[in-house]
């Protein structure tokens, strides 16, 4: 499994957003100095706004701003808005589980796997992206 560039340039953004949280609404141009290219940056912001995780407003002074509070926003929430659920096997997937799944001793392991790859993400806010030492003290 690998993050795309979609997801890691999503992280970057709302970073950006949770710098600047509570300073009102941040321009498209200003996020994008975070070296997100333009066009792919309107449609990870659209896809961030679709989950709930912005709001935005139009005009001359309008942008993007968190829709609450960074402690509230994990990792897990904004990776998952813009790459999907983190699964580590097709055969955990819902709608096509794989023939083998009731019987099959790697789907555990991909279980568990994905399981702690999610509860570290969902473990991780924006505000503990403010403060590093949050991130390193499970180190």
């Amino acid at each position: 499994m690998r993050l795309s560039v979609k997801g890691k340039y999503a992280l970057y953004a709302m970073h950006y957003l949770a710098l600047h949280a509570g300073k009102g609404t941040q321009p498209l141009r200003a996020i994008a100095k975070t070296g997100i290219p333009d066009p792919y940056l309107e449609q990870i912001l659209g896809s961030l706004r679709r989950a709930g995780l912005l709001k935005t407003s139009r005009g001359v002074l309008g942008g993007y701003e968190l829709s609450k509070d960074p402690a509230l926003i994990t990792v897990g929430d904004i990776i998952e808005a813009t790459e999907g659920p983190v699964s580590f096997s097709d055969c955990l997937s819902e709608q096509a589980p794989c023939h083998k799944s009731g019987s099959c001793a790697a789907r555990a392991v991909w279980e568990r796997l994905t399981g702690g790859i999610n509860d570290i993400l969902n473990g991780i806010t924006l505000a503990d992206m403010l403060t590093q030492s949050a991130l390193t003290d499970g180190e």
